[in-house]
């Protein structure tokens, strides 16, 4: 018998959308027992993202998009906005490790539900912020999302093809980032409280934990600032070169919209490239004979290569480029990750079972430890579905205080659809 890495901590979750979710899952899939609370008139907007009409029974549990983020948790329908409803978190807060939200920087204020209010019924609570942008500064109350995050990170900028516009990731990139960086951070705070048996406060503005993962352009830009106060040297877009390797870019192969990368580090994996499309001549040659060379002349090069692998299928090309050595590899459609081979070996999916949503597959956790595997223990949880479990067993209360708590709207098994309709 074991137990997962986080089993026996209590995590309450406010999140909505994808940042915050995301690391409650991550939590979750650690053995975490996190319980997500939401509202009758303050669902997580994800519910509404279906894809089904409105009439569909019970259609709020069935979006796609909520039932990824949301595995592994319990649900509890609870209005924090409502007098009784902000006494029965407190409680709830006093038998848990960590609140994590995700609001604007004034609702969890306005709710009184400050970190001061926190440690008054639990020294030891963690509570994690993640505002788009921050707690202070001039910017603090402006509304963001994933989308908003990334532009605001400059990523955008630097993502695109020379001489074209900024291009975005085409997901919200920043919510995935934001939540791996929660997930962290809670684990350090609980490794701390360990240490010191306090509980401690934590803001991840989201927008500034996306602009750690362009830091390299960051300290470059600072670098060659003049000293004087003039201007550091603007990095440019690349597309889909590389600062340093050449060749590096993704070629047609055969076939309508199929793709193959291909990156050489060296002149080794140069020559061995050269030498699978038959052109073993092209490493000798003064345009391509070193990596300096070949980073002058890349239009040249992409377009030799391009020339053999529209001619290959993108497996074809991917196999004969690896058994040489040369990392290339394929560019998958969402069809194709589904049915990857490797994937399939390695037992990345697993089937998920939800009463009302059916049955789907899904990825696993992300870690994949020896002593304490992970899996998908709890399908994700029907609106209200185990607010009995929280009321009754957690808080103790009796039938006549739950049913009092539906009467006032406290509580209930309905979301209000025209919240985020």
């Amino acid at each position: 018998m074991f137990h997962l890495p986080l089993h026996g901590f209590r995590v309450l979750d406010l999140t909505m959308a994808w940042a915050g979710p995301y690391a409650t899952r991550l939590l979750a899939d650690m053995g975490a027992e996190v319980i997500k609370i939401e509202a009758v008139n303050n669902w997580d907007l994800l519910r509404s993202f279906t894809g089904q009409p409105p009439t569909v029974e019970r259609v709020w549990d069935k979006s796609p998009y909520f039932n990824h983020i949301n595995r592994n948790k319990y649900g509890c329908v609870l209005d924090l906005s409502q007098p009784r409803g902000r006494e029965l978190f407190l409680r709830l807060v006093a038998v848990s490790d960590v609140v994590i939200e995700n609001f604007r920087a004034e609702v969890m204020d306005n709710l009184g539900l400050t970190f001061e209010a926190l440690l008054k019924v639990n020294p030891q609570v963690i509570l994690v912020s993640m505002p788009g942008h921050g707690k202070s500064g001039p910017e603090r109350d402006f509304i963001a999302y994933g989308t908003n995050v990334e532009q605001l990170s400059g990523l955008c900028h630097l993502s695109g093809y020379p001489d074209g516009p900024p291009l975005k990731t085409g997901i919200s990139y920043g919510d995935p980032m934001a939540g791996i960086a929660a997930a962290g951070a809670v684990a350090l705070a609980l490794w701390d409280r360990r240490r010191t048996g306090r509980g401690q406060y934590i803001e991840i503005a989201q927008r500034e934990n996306l602009i750690n993962l362009i830091g390299e352009y960051i300290v470059g830009y600072s670098m060659n600032a003049v000293p004087a106060g003039g201007q550091g040297r603007e990095p440019p877009r690349a597309g889909n070169r590389h600062s340093s390797m050449a060749p590096h870019g993704c070629y047609p192969c055969a076939g309508d919209d199929q793709w193959l990368t291909i990156a050489c580090e060296d002149d080794a994996q140069f020559a061995s490239l050269c030498t699978v499309i038959g052109r073993p001549e092209l490493a000798q040659d003064e345009r391509f004979a070193d990596v300096v060379s070949r980073y002058r002349n890349q239009d040249a090069l992409d377009g030799i290569i391009a020339a053999w692998t529209e001619q290959k299928t993108k497996e074809e090309a991917q196999a004969v480029l690896q058994a040489a050595d040369v990392a290339a590899h394929a560019v998958l459609s969402v069809p194709d990750v589904f049915a990857d081979a490797q994937l399939r070996a390695r037992g990345f999916f697993e089937t998920v079972s939800h009463a009302v949503a059916g049955v789907w597959e899904m990825e696993g956790p992300h870690w994949r430890m020896s002593e304490s595997p992970g899996h998908v223990r709890l399908p994700p949880p029907a609106f209200g579905e185990h607010s009995d479990y929280v009321f009754r067993h957690l808080l103790g209360l009796s039938d006549e205080e739950v049913a009092s708590l539906e009467a006032e709207g406290v509580t209930g098994t309905t979301p209000n659809w025209a919240v985020h309709e």
